[in-house]
This record gives C-alpha cells, sequence and structure tokens, in this order.
C-alpha cells in the first residue's frame, strides 16, 4: 500500500497522473467516533473463533467486541474490525491493476480501458443514494435496489454494474457476518474518496437489502427512473435542473456545489453517458482542484475529438482540449448563487472538505432509518487485527448451493 504524506501528495500529484489511486494521508480517523454497538448476526456454522481484538497496544478500547454465538460457539469480531477488513478488500481492488473496469476508451488506470475504480465506487455509491424524494419519501441507498431491473438499467446507472461486480465477491466474503449490499455500497465509495485524500466520512451500518425486484408503490426503498441528474439539464437551464434534482432531496444551494466538487474525481466514458474526459488532471486526488479549473480556466463547446468531429452530446473544454466540463458544470460558474460558492470552495480546501463530508454523509443517510452508531476507522493500528480476520475466513467452509460444506 502507498503510505504518501498529505503535503507531499498534494504538491507532488495536481496537474499529472498518479501511478496508483490509494493515497493515504494524515486524515485516517482513529476511532474518535463512538463504535457500533448493534450486534452482528453471524450464520456461518463450525467457525473458528476469531479472538481479533486483543493484543493491539493502545487501541483495545476501540474495538468494542461483542459475543456472537454460532452452534454454541462463541466467537468474537468487532463491528470496527468487521469493517476495517471490508477496507482493506476495497482498498486492494482499487489498487489492483488488474482488477477490470472495462471501456473502449482506453483510459489508464485498473485494467480493461475504463479507467480507475475508486471514482467508479464514488459514482455507484451517489447514484444509489441519489434517488431519494422528500415529498414521495421513497428512495434512497437502503434496499441495495440497483441490483435489479429496471432500476440497474436506468440510463444514469450505465456502466456501474461493473463496480458492483467488482464489489460481488466482497459481499460474499463477509456475507456471514450479515453484511448488506447497501452497506457495502455506500461504504465503497466513502472509502473510495478517503483513500483518494479526501476528508474522514461517517459511516453507519443499519440499511436493508431487498430480495428482489418491486416499484417505489409497493416497497418505498425502490424510486422511478428520473431522479438522477441529466448533464444537459433534460429540456431546462441546466442549473435550473440541478436544483429541481438536488432540492426535491433536501439539499441547498451550497450543499449542491460543495457534492459537485467530486467531479474532481474520474471521467466521463462514451460507452456509458456518452460525454468524454476528466475534469481535471489528477482524477484520482480528492481535492478542490475542480473548483481551480471550473473557476479558472476557458471553457467553450467540444466540436473535435481526436482530429475527428465529435458526435457526442454537448460538452465543454479546456483550451487545450484536454478536460472536460458537463452543461451542468458550467452552469456552477453561470449561475451568481451558485459560483459564489465555487470560489469559495477554490480559495478554501479545508471549508470544502468539512462541507463535503457533511453533505455526504446527509445523501447517502436519506431515506435510511435505524441505523447504528458511526463505525470508526481504526486506519493501520488495524492492520494485524484484519489480518487475523482474513486468516480465519480464509480458512472457512465455502458457501455452496444448498448450505455450508467442508
Amino acid at each position: 500500500m502507498l503510505r504518501v504524506g498529505h503535503l507531499l501528495r498534494r504538491s507532488a500529484t495536481i496537474g499529472k497522473k498518479i501511478p496508483g489511486q490509494l493515497q493515504r494521508g494524515s486524515r485516517r480517523a482513529f476511532g474518535n467516533q463512538a463504535a457500533n454497538k448493534r450486534a452482528l448476526p453471524l450464520f456461518a456454522r463450525g467457525v473458528v473463533g476469531f479472538g481479533v481484538g486483543a493484543g493491539i497496544a493502545g487501541t483495545a478500547m476501540l474495538y468494542n467486541q461483542e459475543e456472537v454465538h454460532a452452534d454454541g460457539l462463541l466467537e468474537k469480531i468487532s463491528t470496527p474490525i468487521l469493517w476495517a477488513a471490508i477496507r482493506s478488500d476495497i482498498e486492494e481492488i482499487m489498487e489492483d491493476e488488474k482488477a477490470l473496469n472495462p471501456g473502449k476508451d482506453n483510459f489508464p488506470g485498473n485494467s480493461g480501458g475504463g479507467g480507475d475504480i475508486g471514482p467508479m465506487f464514488v459514482r455507484l455509491a451517489w447514484h444509489c443514494s441519489g434517488t431519494w424524494c422528500k415529498d414521495a419519501k421513497n428512495g434512497g441507498s437502503d434496499g441495495g435496489t440497483m441490483r435489479f431491473r429496471p432500476e440497474c438499467d436506468h440510463g444514469g446507472n450505465a456502466g456501474l454494474h461493473h463496480a458492483r461486480n467488482l464489489l460481488e465477491p466482497i459481499f460474499e466474503k463477509y456475507d456471514f457476518a450479515g453484511i448488506t449490499h447497501a452497506d457495502l455500497y455506500v461504504f465503497a465509495g466513502s472509502v473510495a474518496i478517503e483513500a483518494m485524500g479526501g476528508p474522514s466520512l461517517p459511516f453507519r451500518t443499519g440499511r436493508t437489502d431487498a430480495n428482489g425486484p418491486s416499484s417505489p408503490s409497493s416497497d418505498s426503498r425502490f424510486s422511478p427512473d428520473g431522479r438522477l441528474p441529466d448533464a444537459d439539464g433534460r429540456g431546462k437551464r441546466p442549473g435550473d435542473h440541478v436544483r429541481d434534482i438536488f432540492y426535491r432531496m433536501g439539499f441547498n444551494d451550497q450543499e449542491i456545489v460543495a457534492l459537485s466538487g467530486a467531479h474532481g474525481l474520474g471521467r466521463c466514458h462514451t460507452d456509458r453517458s456518452g460525454f468524454w474526459g476528466p475534469w481535471t488532471r489528477a482524477p484520482t486526488t480528492f481535492s478542490n482542484e475542480y473548483f481551480r479549473v471550473l473557476e479558472e480556466f476557458k471553457w467553450s463547446k467540444k466540436f473535435t475529438h481526436e482530429g475527428k468531429k465529435w458526435s457526442g452530446p454537448e460538452q465543454y473544454e479546456n483550451e487545450e482540449g484536454d478536460l472536460m466540463m458537463l452543461p451542468t458544470d458550467i452552469a456552477l460558474v453561470w449561475d451568481p448563487d451558485f459560483r459564489k460558492y465555487v470560489k469559495m470552495y477554490k480559495d478554501d480546501e479545508v471549508k470544502f472538505f468539512s462541507d463535503f463530508a457533511a453533505a455526504w454523509t446527509k445523501l447517502t443517510e436519506l431515506g435510511c432509518k435505524g441505523l447504528g452508531d458511526v463505525v470508526p476507522n481504526l486506519g493501520e493500528e488495524a492492520e494485524n487485527a484484519v489480518k487475523a480476520v482474513k486468516d480465519k475466513i480464509a480458512a472457512m467452509p465455502k458457501k455452496k448451493k444448498g448450505g455450508w460444506f467442508w
């Protein structure tokens, strides 16, 4: 794993491609928040005892070990250690150059041409959460509903099956502990943001999984198509469209701009959204760079691409043609009520990080009920305990159809 200091990372990476996307800075949250006290269900049969909390000097009080029974055997695994192990696996996927992210644009990063995986995990978490409607009281991240049609086929979710496919082995690995897809999808986005240098993001478990496809009228965890923003404004002025989407969820203009700062990560894909290119030259570093280039660069409509006429939807590019902005991005500098926040975040990254963390937590918890306490991020001090958990899991029987077999 890369262990790069934040100041060194920031000075060295803005404006150039980063070799590897796991940017470990100084923002690791070492258990300064209450541990999740909800008991973990354990469905495995004949599992060897974990006993992973002991022996980690100076941090034992953070582990909040809970007693969990399996066929009469006393097992111990804490919620923070469980999610530390899951975090480790997510980060390993992000760093694995062979991890598959297919795409026809041949972007650098993980294999397959689709570019880096971390930003895709962020998009997955956001699209799972951004379907909430405060008036209809349906949608949101609860239910893990993107696993089912028609939601998985909604236009705004194009390409996200690649992210879900990458996370499915992690779900299967920790299914014995009662995790849900809904929690995993949100957690993967938060882990990706933190690993790429972003702020510490509070995460609480307790989202449920729907058992199969349904409709919003039958199950409030589901949502109709059209809840996610369209980059072209969907026939309206892009700024008005953005407000329609985010006001529906209960956000204000400042929160809209703060959340938009995540566009500093990743790229658009011609085989997914139809748009092309990155917003910044550091697409695997979470920073306020999006606001700087949005405010300081000259943007004009894109008419050509790689020497040919551009045939995709309307988008904007900088003078060099290597960066892009969507119409809904440009709206943030055209609209004076948005632009004041763009300028504020361009000049104050600390403020941006703080406001983004609050807005992201609000977004990912919309519509969720009965969430537990914040799960502390134990950081690198949990490495020994995480290894112990993984070793025990590797020795467990593999789950097959019809039950558990040795």
